[in-house]
């Protein structure tokens, strides 16, 4: 049913006409009580425009824009944002398009992309938005019409009064509307009622996309600006000595600039700078420890058996549980740095002036980088501003602002604006990677093959809290020990797409199905009934829906006919991230002796699912990035330096190489949660315990192809 929401002057700050007549509505991202809006001229609105959170206009041909505030890497908020927005409007969706907006803190609560957030932060926000500017407008019609504005109805940005048979169209109504002050409260559609939510809209940049406009980052070009790139050290290493020589020989190259262990040279385009990078000849000394993947095996080894790990979370008394177990399982699991690799490499154009700074250049956290910038420089963060670009890609990679910085520094030296572009190379080398981690599980079971006691330690490089100890199966089991150990390596890590859990999810997932095994019970119901458990009689705190997690198993098992079908061997996973939930079952069939991967069905509980392909999208691509890295990835270091530099020797996975994939969404009737990453973390796990189904081989480590386990499996990948 249809709800009222209140609205404040913080919701909604301005209302006005704008200089063609238009209506246009100042509106935060947040709320708090305040008196009600006032009404303000075109000129107080520009002169104020700080005031303001975001905007939303219409114009009086019908067309309504809105500013997206997030940056836009694919996940498609700049398409999903104004279709909630135009939902709510009763538009014309082929009326709607949106801008993407600059960085202003004084306008945006939440400008960043990070941690699947966007659309649950926003959601009603965006709805209010909507909603109030209906209202306006039914209310201007009224008065035109001499009506009750109860008696009015709207569609697609026409304003229907059925009793008389007449109507107006929102352009024709929106400078009254723009006189008038916002309602105290709203009514938000029904979900019954959506027209625009819930259904498939392709992205609003596609054409531009399609025809080569410049959006991102890389195409960003600014006549008279200067080129540069920037040679990085090992990690763990200093310079010594630099001989530049030879690079400044080359034509077209201004400058090499040596700086905080970087060397930095500066040209008019790109090639010189590469082939004089290339003939660099610099020299490095230890500062610090240099490490190798040996080393990291080493250190894992030792970390595990330590008796420094921080406990995060213990129910019960384990020691008793192992004690007087009946059978008690363990198992270790590991894996590897891997390189964020989005399509479009790290680049950033920054222009240092006297006393101001601009930015501009594709970036996760633009407020982030400001700050940085600031810290830099010693300048007021007001000084800066920064131009969002659409990002080819991220995966957390963009979230840091060292790139950002690279650019600032060049062009301070240079006192020139400087456009800084990394090669592949260069992002593989010198950048910061998902971080390596090692699990050990144990599991208590009794006679009757309940699990009564649970412990897990994980060991990470440069990981923080390895662990998520208030995951399920916490609270659902008596007895509980985890543990974590961060090892402070020279390495730099980054979150890296679905932080932690994108690896946590697939040892636990695996573990669980060793456990449900050694109990002699179906993998699914193991998980089923230790749910039902954390309903009835919790342990300690409960930080999970129990009932959506269950929801999706059941979904998942009937959608994928779970153990009806002998000849098809199947590995289940279910997890929890970023708010939301995603149940796996990956298919295997014999084909000749050999097995093959045919299809992934996946059941998820996002909430309400406002744009399908969108969904679509982010639910199979999550997918087919966590196979790929289960299956492929793997970063090793010699000396300090990743030995894979291009994508020759770090293997990503390949179109033929992906199965079907068959989505299905839950509808819970919660409002929207997380989806750039929840469905990553579950696949490794689903495709690892159909291994096992179809060939008893217990793939512990990743990637898989590199186990020895995996070694004769010869696993085939058909489509269906």
């Amino acid at each position: 049913m249809a709800n009222i929401t209140k609205t404040n002057r913080r919701d909604f700050l301005k209302i006005a006409a704008t200089a063609t007549g238009g209506l246009f509505i100042g509106f935060y991202w947040s709320g708090c009580d305040s008196p009600k809006m006032q009404v303000l001229s075109t000129e107080e609105i520009l002169s104020k425009a700080t005031d303001f959170n975001s905007f939303l206009s219409i114009t009086p041909d019908g067309d309504i824009v809105i500013y997206s505030p997030n940056p836009e890497l694919g996940q498609n908020i700049k398409t999903s944002f104004p279709m909630v927005v135009a939902e709510e409007l009763d538009a014309d969706w082929s009326r709607v398009r949106v801008l993407q907006a600059n960085l202003d803190t004084e306008k945006y609560e939440r400008q960043l992309t990070g941690g699947s957030g966007a659309m649950p932060h926003s959601w009603e926000r965006l709805r209010k938005a909507g909603a109030t500017a209906r209202l306006l407008l039914i209310s201007a019609a009224a008065t035109r019409l001499e009506v009750d504005k109860n008696t009015l109805t709207t569609e697609k940005g026409i304003i229907y009064h059925k009793e008389s048979g007449r109507k107006l169209s929102y352009g024709e109504v929106v400078l009254d509307a723009a006189q008038l002050e916002a309602p105290d409260e709203v009514i938000f559609k029904d979900p019954k009622d959506f027209k625009i939510i819930g259904t498939p809209v392709k992205n609003v940049d596609n054409k531009d996309i399609f025809t080569g406009k410049p959006l991102f980052g890389l195409d960003f070009y600014r006549e008279g600006m200067l080129l540069a790139m920037v040679q990085r050290p090992p990690f763990g290493m200093k310079i010594k000595s630099v001989d530049d020589a030879s690079a400044r020989a080359i034509p077209g190259i201004q400058d090499v600039i040596v700086y905080d262990n970087n060397v930095a040279i500066v040209g008019n385009s790109t090639w010189p700078l590469m082939k004089a990078k290339r003939r660099l000849n610099v020299s490095y000394e230890p500062e610090g420890e240099v490490e190798s993947s040996f080393d990291h095996d080493r250190i894992f080894k030792e970390l595990l058996d330590s008796k420094d790990a921080r406990a995060m979370r213990e129910d019960g008394d384990v020691d008793a549980a192992f004690k007087n177990a009946s059978k008690i399982v363990t198992s270790e699991y590991q894996c590897p740095f891997l390189s964020h690799s989005p399509m479009e490499p790290m680049n950033f154009f920054a222009h240092v002036k006297e006393d101001q700074v601009e930015l501009i250049g594709p970036t996760q956290t633009p407020d982030s980088a400001r700050v940085q910038t600031a810290n830099l420089l010693g300048i007021p963060k007001e000084n800066i501003s920064v131009e969002i670009t659409r990002l080819g890609g991220g995966f957390g990679r963009r979230l840091r602002a060292d790139y950002v910085l690279e650019a600032v520094e060049i062009s301070k030296r240079m006192n020139a604006p400087v456009k800084v572009t990394w090669s592949r190379e260069d992002d593989m080398t010198g950048g910061a990677y998902r971080p390596a981690v090692r699990y050990r599980f144990s599991a208590a079971l009794d006679e009757a093959g309940n699990m009564i006691g649970y412990k897990l330690r994980g060991v990470g490089m440069n990981a923080g809290n390895s662990v998520r100890q208030d995951n399920f199966p916490s609270g659902a089991v008596e007895n509980v020990l985890i543990e974590n150990v961060n090892y402070a390596s020279s390495i730099t890590t980054n979150a890296w797409r679905a932080p932690i859990t994108n690896f946590l999810a697939y040892a636990e997932q695996s573990f669980l199905d060793e456990v449900a095994l050694e109990a002699q019970k179906d993998p699914i119901q193991f998980r089923l009934e230790l749910l039902e458990k954390a309903k009835t009689s919790p342990i300690g705190s409960v930080n999970y829906d129990i009932d959506r997690m269950i929801g999706v198993i059941k979904d998942a098992a009937e959608k994928s006919n779970w153990g009806k079908d002998s000849n098809v061997k199947q590995g289940f996973s279910v997890y929890f991230s970023h708010r939301s939930y995603v149940a796996q079952v990956a298919n295997i069939e014999m084909e000749n002796n050999q097995p093959v991967l045919k299809k992934i069905i996946a059941s998820t509980d996002c909430g309400i699912v406002v744009n399908p392909t969108g969904a679509n999208h982010q639910v199979r691509g999550g997918i087919v990035d966590g196979m790929g890295h289960a299956m492929y990835g793997n970063l090793t270091f010699e000396n300090g330096l990743p030995k894979q530099k291009n994508f020759d020797s770090y293997r990503l996975i390949r179109m033929k190489e992906v199965p079907e994939v068959e989505v299905h969404y839950l509808d819970s009737g919660f409002d929207p949660t997380g989806l750039g990453e929840p469905a990553l973390p579950p696949t490794g796990g689903a495709i690892a315990n159909a291994i096992f189904a179809a060939t008893g081989r217990r793939l512990r480590s990743q990637p898989f192809v590199e186990q020895k386990e995996f070694s004769d499996i010869n696993l085939e990948i058909k489509r269906g």
